[in-house]
C-alpha cells in the first residue's frame, strides 16, 4: 500500500515537471512572474487602450498575454473598449487621447492602479525610463539606462544618473548586484572614471566585462548583443535607438516583438512607476512591459532609486557631476607641437571629446604626440619612450 502512495506521489512530481517544461516552452521559456516575492498579491498596472499603430485589439492582445505568461500582474485597460475585449478590467473613455491621458493620471493618483503602461506621458525633466530587451546572442535579459525622458541636460550628468536608475530597477526585480557597464559613446571614458571613484568611496557598484579578450567595463557592439552586462548605461538617445533595434531587428522595423519595453519611470522625488511601450510594440512586448512595471512596482523601485542617490551622495556624487559638466573655453596660448617622432606606442581611455587637448598637455611638457581613432576608441600616438611619462600627465590632469 505504502508503495503505490510512493508511486503516486512520484507520478505526480514527474507530471508537474513535465508541465512546467511544457509551458515554458509554450511561453518561449518565460517565467511565470519576475522580481522579489513576486508569488504575492496581483499588481494592478493600467494600459492605454487606443493609440497603437497596430491596432487597439493588439493592446488588448497584450494585455491578454501578459495575463496568459506571467504571474503577479493584472492589466487595467485605460481607453474606449476595444473588440475582442477578453473580458479584461476596463476604465472606459471616450477615443480621445487627452481623456485617455487624464482618465490613467487619475487612477493613479487615486490609487486605482499602482503603475502603468503609457504610449505617451508628460515626464517633467529629470525624469527617465529604464528599458529591458532580449540580447540576442545569448539570449540574456540586459537593462537599457535609459530610453526615454531626459534625466538631465548634460550628458556625463545624465548617464550618472542613468547608471544609479539602472541599478536601482536592476535590484527591483531582484538583481541584488547587478553588473554594470558604459557603452563607448561620447562621455563614456569621463563617465566610467566618475563611477570608478563612487566605487572606491563605497558606492556599491559592480562592474562586468567585456566579452572581448581585453576585458573592461565599457561596452562595445559585441558586448550589448551578448549582453554581457545586466546594465548598459548610455545616453537616452542612443538607448532609444537600440531599444528600437532589439526590440523590431527581425521584423523589418514595423513591429517590435520582443523584449520589455522602454521600461519604467526613475528620478530624484519621483513616486509614480509609468512605463513606455512604442505606438509600434507588439503584444509580446506589452505584455513584457506589464510585467516589467508590475515587478518594479513590486520591489519598490522609487525606494530603490532613493536608496541607490542617497548612497552614491554619500560617496561624492554631487562633486562628480560638478566634475563632469562643461567647462567654460580658457583663454590661453596656443600649443604647438614639438619636433615630429616616430610614435610606436598608443594610450587608450581618453574620452573622444578631449582627445585634443590631451594631445595639446603633453605637447606642453615637450612630448610629441598625435590624436587617432583606434578600433575601440580613441587613442593617443606617441613614442614609446614617453609612454610611461605621458601616462603620468594624462592621469594627473584627469584625461585617464
Amino acid at each position: 500500500m505504502m508503495e503505490a502512495e510512493a508511486m503516486t506521489d512520484i507520478k505526480k512530481l514527474v507530471g508537474e515537471s513535465l508541465a512546467e517544461i511544457v509551458d515554458a516552452v509554450k511561453t518561449g521559456g518565460v517565467p511565470k512572474a519576475e522580481g522579489p516575492k513576486a508569488g504575492g498579491p496581483n499588481i494592478r498596472v493600467g494600459l492605454m487602450a487606443a493609440g497603437s499603430e497596430l491596432g487597439s485589439e493588439e493592446l488588448a492582445k497584450g494585455a491578454k498575454l501578459a495575463l496568459e505568461m506571467y504571474g503577479g500582474v493584472t492589466p487595467v485597460m485605460i481607453g474606449p473598449r476595444a473588440t475582442p475585449g477578453y473580458d479584461l478590467d476596463w476604465i472606459e473613455t471616450n477615443d480621445c487621447e487627452a481623456d485617455i491621458s487624464e482618465a490613467l493620471e487619475s487612477a493613479l493618483k487615486e490609487g486605482r492602479i499602482a503603475g502603468a503602461v503609457a504610449l505617451h506621458f508628460p515626464f517633467s525633466l529629470g525624469v527617465t525610463t529604464i528599458g529591458r530587451v532580449l540580447t540576442p546572442a545569448r539570449g540574456r535579459a540586459m537593462i537599457l539606462a535609459s530610453t526615454t525622458g531626459t534625466s538631465a541636460t548634460n550628458r556625463g550628468e545624465a548617464m550618472l544618473h542613468n547608471a544609479v536608475y539602472g541599478i536601482a530597477a536592476a535590484k527591483s526585480l531582484g538583481i541584488e548586484e547587478p553588473t554594470v557597464g558604459i557603452l563607448n559613446v561620447d562621455t563614456a571614458q569621463p563617465v566610467f572614471r566618475a563611477l570608478t571613484r563612487l566605487a572606491e568611496r563605497g558606492y556599491g557598484v559592480k562592474f562586468g566585462s567585456s566579452v572581448r579578450r581585453d576585458g573592461g567595463a565599457v561596452l562595445r557592439g559585441n558586448d550589448i548583443l551578448a549582453g554581457a552586462v545586466d546594465v548598459c548605461v548610455t545616453d537616452t538617445l542612443t538607448g532609444n535607438v537600440l531599444m528600437k533595434m532589439f526590440s523590431a531587428f527581425n521584423t523589418g522595423g514595423s513591429y517590435e516583438a520582443t523584449g520589455w519595453g522602454y521600461g519604467p519611470s526613475c528620478g530624484e522625488g519621483w513616486k509614480n512607476v509609468v512605463s513606455i511601450i512604442s505606438r509600434a510594440s507588439g503584444a509580446a512586448v506589452i505584455a513584457g512591459a506589464l510585467s516589467f512595471t508590475a515587478s518594479a512596482v513590486r520591489g519598490g523601485l522609487p525606494d530603490k532609486v532613493a536608496a541607490e542617490l542617497a548612497a552614491a551622495r554619500k560617496a561624492g556624487l554631487d562633486e562628480e557631476i560638478a566634475a563632469l559638466a562643461p567647462k567654460a573655453a580658457e583663454v590661453e596660448e596656443e600649443a604647438k607641437a614639438p619636433p615630429v617622432e616616430p610614435t610606436d606606442e598608443e594610450l587608450h581611455g581618453v574620452d573622444v571629446l578631449e582627445i585634443e587637448n590631451a594631445v595639446k598637455v603633453l605637447w606642453k611638457v615637450g612630448i610629441y604626440a598625435e590624436s587617432a581613432m583606434g578600433c575601440t576608441g580613441p587613442v593617443v600616438k606617441l613614442p614609446a619612450k614617453y609612454t610611461e611619462k605621458a601616462h603620468n600627465i594624462l592621469q594627473e590632469h584627469g584625461y585617464l
